[in-house]
């Protein structure tokens, strides 16, 4: 009897899960947004709860089941009338990086530190700032990144250009702070530092927000005060 009674709710839930994600669209899936990312789990968990609990039969997976999907088409439904509510639910990008330089004040209202910035720069195939004229915060967690033009993709066959060695840009200071082990590695010391912070008119090392070294392409910086 309690197979037949499983088998029975499987398939309606089945059936719902299926026609809900029919109507509410393929964002759901995407989890183009966190409201549509938490919306899908909860219903996964509202199946997942009422097929294995026994005191719970079919009309209640049907009844809950279709009071969310109600919701979120609903929500959708609203969203795509409404560009304030829209804004609401979905969210807006953020601009982390514009013209070249990383907004620090974006970054803390996202909650976000340079560490987080360049470990998402890199997940993106982009290892250097430096490379990065604007960098977006999408609402789903994810970043878009329109690169300067110097750094855009081109292939070397195209200009019949000999291979090069690629070599890794190195963090040498963050929020200020010098990352000493870095410069030793690299061969460097710290008056090497100092005049390659003098030729763009840096004396103090707590003015610096970012800095990286790229072998070919030199000391890239941005202070605070940018």
């Amino acid at each position: 009897m309690k197979i037949m009674y499983l088998t029975i709710e499987l398939i309606v839930g089945f059936i719902f899960l299926f026609i809900i994600v029919k109507f509410v669209g393929k964002k759901i899936i995407n989890k183009i947004s966190p409201f549509t990312f938490i919306a899908a789990i909860v219903l996964g968990e509202l199946l997942g709860n009422a097929l294995y609990d026994h005191k719970i039969g079919v009309f209640y997976i049907v009844y809950s089941m279709t009071i969310w999907g109600g919701l979120l088409f609903s929500v959708e439904y609203l969203s795509q009338k409404f560009l304030s509510f829209r804004g609401v639910v979905e969210g807006k990008p953020s601009a982390l990086i514009k013209n070249g330089i990383v907004d620090r004040e974006t970054l803390r209202k996202n909650r976000m530190n340079i560490n987080q910035l360049q470990s998402l720069l890199r997940q993106s195939e982009t290892f250097s700032i430096r490379e990065v004229a604007y960098c977006y915060l999408e609402a789903n967690g994810s970043i878009s990144i329109l690169k300067k033009s110097k750094y855009q993709k081109t292939t070397q066959e195209d200009f019949n250009m000999p291979s090069k060695i690629v070599s890794a840009p190195v963090t040498l200071i963050r929020d200020g702070e010098v990352l000493w082990d870095e410069i030793f590695d690299l061969g460097f010391n710290e008056s090497w530092l100092k005049s390659q912070l003098n030729t763009q008119n840096i004396i103090e090392y707590k003015d610096v927000f970012i800095a990286e070294w790229l072998q070919g392409d030199g000391l890239f910086v941005q202070r605070f005060m940018d």
